[in-house]
């Protein structure tokens, strides 16, 4: 029976009820309403964590096909946020998340160093890539390494979009501009502040060059008239890591949902649906997590496959 229907059944009623017993009625089916609508809604009961993620997980397709397995395996609903790795290590700092997915080393130290996360734990990596016009106008399809691939981009001021948002990719690319003894803030430099498949789709809308995770530039290639234009240097090298929110600075958060997911993403099940998780027959990530051992901070050779 509908509320609805329910409440003109009591209004044709009240001429004749007493008024007591009238409200005894509307407490019984208030109760009535309160029951049936918790017991519709379970996913308020459904044990939630919280993950901050770079864009390249999400756009690439991989939490897509990795997330259903970890909730069917554990019980958890996993609530992602995409954004880049600066953003979603400032929200792990606010204890806003229980545990971050990112891609920049250096950074995720000094997140840990500074007790706001606990171990990184090594996930998997892939590569960057350098993207642009189909003629190459910087002509860096010849370039011997990736700082000569730079200095050919400066020196031809072809225009390159940056992702510009403290991200992983960004972070790596004012690396390699520093590398290369470049100084990009020129007119042929722009900054979109934008995640990562924005960015492509920027970059192909006017024909510039790009710094990409191949991940993401795999799921997005055929929406672009952009070509692959540099790869292959060992500078370009992109691992990720996820970390655990510290349960001692932020103890309300869901540490123990955290742990959970860590341990199942470098569980042998789930590495191996990162490593067959392809588009076009290419896989897009390379598992690394070590099951036996934690990937220690001062151990930097972990970066590394």
């Amino acid at each position: 029976m509908s509320i609805y229907i329910a409440f003109q059944h009591l209004q044709l009623m009240h001429l004749t009820i007493h008024r007591k017993q009238l409200q005894t009625l509307l407490l019984s089916l208030l109760i009535m309403i309160t029951q049936s609508a918790a017991a519709e809604d379970n996913s308020i009961t459904e044990p939630l964590i919280r993950l901050a993620t770079t864009t390249s997980t999400e756009n690439s397709g991989l939490l897509n096909h990795l997330l259903p397995a970890f909730h069917a395996a554990s019980g958890y609903k996993v609530h992602v946020i995409a954004v880049g790795t600066g953003k979603a290590l400032r929200m792990g700092k606010d204890g806003d998340v229980d545990v971050v997915l990112v891609h920049a080393p250096e950074a995720e130290a000094s997140f840990v160093d500074a007790g706001y996360g606990d171990h990184r734990h090594i996930v998997m990596y892939n590569d960057f890539v350098v993207v642009g016009p189909a003629n190459d106008p910087a002509n860096i399809h010849t370039a011997a390494h990736i700082t000569a691939a730079m200095e050919k981009l400066a020196a031809a001021q072809s225009l390159f979009i940056s992702r510009g948002d403290d991200s992983g990719t960004h972070k790596k690319e004012n690396q390699l501009w520093k590398t290369a003894g470049i100084d990009p803030h020129n007119s042929w430099h722009r900054e979109a502040g934008q995640g990562m498949g924005k960015v492509l789709q920027i970059a192909t809308e006017l024909d510039a060059y790009t710094l990409t995770d191949r991940g993401t530039w795999l799921a997005y290639h055929d929406k672009s008239t952009l070509k692959l234009l540099f790869e292959g240097d060992e500078a370009l090298h992109n691992p990720y890591g996820i970390i655990a929110v510290s349960a001692r600075r932020y103890p309300d958060i869901n540490h123990t949902g955290a742990l959970a997911l860590i341990k199942w993403i470098r569980s042998k099940e789930a590495q191996q649906l990162i490593g067959d998780y392809r588009i076009d027959e290419t896989r897009l990530f390379t598992p690394s997590a070590d099951s036996g051992r934690i990937a220690t901070l001062d151990n930097r050779s972990d970066n590394h496959p």
